[in-house]
């Protein structure tokens, strides 16, 4: 099974992008990969084995669930690694470039929707991200 890769281009500083991408307060703002969901709660305990949980839900309140994964490394303004709650690995880099952060996302596919699917929602959460920080 291939690992899925999805980018961005923040033009912001790393300290902004790092604090609005661990904060459960920024992380509510967004992670949806469409208009009709939300996530109403966050928590992140950033560290080595630490837990996130990030709600997802739709906002017609039909369905919702609880996106987690443990911490297996998290190196401040570079890189966090961590074991999803399905089992799956996730690694995401952040690289500081002329007052720009590049943000890759690595992530092994689940098996019940197709890997293009997957890379679409993971690239429009990652595109919201994006504008969320460039405001």
């Amino acid at each position: 099974m291939h690992a899925i890769t999805v980018k961005a281009t923040i033009n912001s500083s790393i300290n902004t992008v790092w604090d609005f991408w661990t904060k459960p307060e920024h992380v509510m703002q967004w992670n949806n990969a469409s208009p009709d969901w939300h996530c109403p709660s966050a928590t992140n305990d950033l560290r080595v084995d630490g837990e996130f949980h990030y709600i997802m839900a739709a906002k017609d309140g039909s369905v919702n669930f609880d996106f987690w994964g443990t911490y297996v490394k998290v190196e401040p303004y570079q890189a966090l690694e961590m074991y999803l709650g399905d089992g799956r690995n996730l690694k995401i880099e952040f690289n500081e470039i002329d007052g720009a952060v590049n943000i890759t996302e690595i992530f092994e596919p689940e098996e019940v929707n197709s890997m293009e699917l997957q890379e679409a929602g993971w690239q429009s959460i990652l595109n919201n991200f994006k504008h969320y920080v460039e405001g």
